[in-house]
């Protein structure tokens, strides 16, 4: 028997001491990304910007973000997919069965927050909390109809002793790590570590409220699992920036071919890797 996409991720965290997840938009950033890592996070922040061309302010349709992991998994069968599904897009009967959805669909983990509509960015102002106990009912409604799947449950609590409180809750529902999100010290999350019995998630993103910290130095803090939100989007919208300024300023004439450039040969030579492992794959997955 094969095994499942959440008993690959697990059996990969018990034998690392700290593992990067990182965030991808769209299907060409993580075939980008996947030649380089092997544990990616289908960050709402970027799928926001790319589907929809939005801030990460709660526009995201879970059905939208079911049909952008199975395109993944038909290009990526054998990459961890760490999936952020924000606040569950509803109510716990909603967020169990997108919950079941993504698992069924190949998706290896989700990350799962406490926040209450209308929500944001963790590394936004203006976030408002679920009650304690409602959010509770959700995550264990999602504990209950997950396989082995891999959940972190995800406080946007600011104040040291709710972020604990909240943390030591979610461990003891089961949830099988925790995420503090928009930390600003590093304290807080060295007395998170220590708190909680769980394994602990950090998140870091560019221009967030979290200081941008070395896998060493947050593997001496206790953390287990890194999620990098946003490189392959930041980088894309930088890149896309000075290219666009380079051909305005250039009298429409494009850069000359160089192997340092990216041209015709060296993207599709990415897309046939792609192409080559779709062939097995079910076309109403691709």
């Amino acid at each position: 028997m094969q095994p499942t996409c959440g008993s690959r991720l697990r059996y990969q965290l018990a034998a690392e001491s700290i593992t990067p997840f990182i965030g991808v938009y769209d299907v060409f950033s993580a075939r980008v990304a996947a030649r380089h890592f092997d544990a990616l996070f289908v960050s709402g922040f970027g799928f926001a910007a790319s589907h929809y061309g939005l801030p990460d302010l709660g526009y995201i349709a879970w059905s939208d973000m079911l049909a952008f992991v199975e395109r993944l998994r038909a290009v990526l069968p054998d990459h961890h997919l760490l999936v952020d599904i924000d606040d569950g897009y509803g109510d716990p009967a909603v967020a169990a069965h997108v919950v079941k959805r993504l698992e069924d669909a190949g998706a290896s983990g989700v990350v799962l927050e406490d926040q209450a509509r209308p929500r944001r960015c963790g590394h936004l102002d203006g976030k408002q909390l679920l009650p304690l106990d409602v959010y509770l009912a959700k995550l264990e409604r999602v504990l209950a109809v997950r396989e082995d799947m891999y959940v972190i449950a995800r406080t946007d609590a600011t104040e040291p002793d709710e972020i604990l409180r909240r943390a030591r809750a979610f461990s003891g529902a089961g949830a099988d790590a925790v995420l503090a999100d928009g930390l600003r010290s590093l304290s807080d999350l060295r007395a998170l570590s220590r708190g909680v019995a769980c394994p602990i998630t950090f998140n870091q993103i560019a221009g967030g409220k979290s200081p941008p910290t070395s896998l060493t130095e947050l593997q001496g803090l206790g953390v287990s699992l890194v999620i990098y939100s946003t490189p392959c989007l930041f980088a894309a919208q930088e890149a896309i920036e000075q290219a666009m300024g380079e051909l305005r300023t250039s009298d429409g004439r494009l850069p000359a071919a160089s192997p340092r450039r990216v041209g015709v040969p060296q993207c599709t030579r990415l897309l046939r890797e792609s192409h080559d492992r779709q062939r097995s794959v079910p076309a109403s997955l691709i």
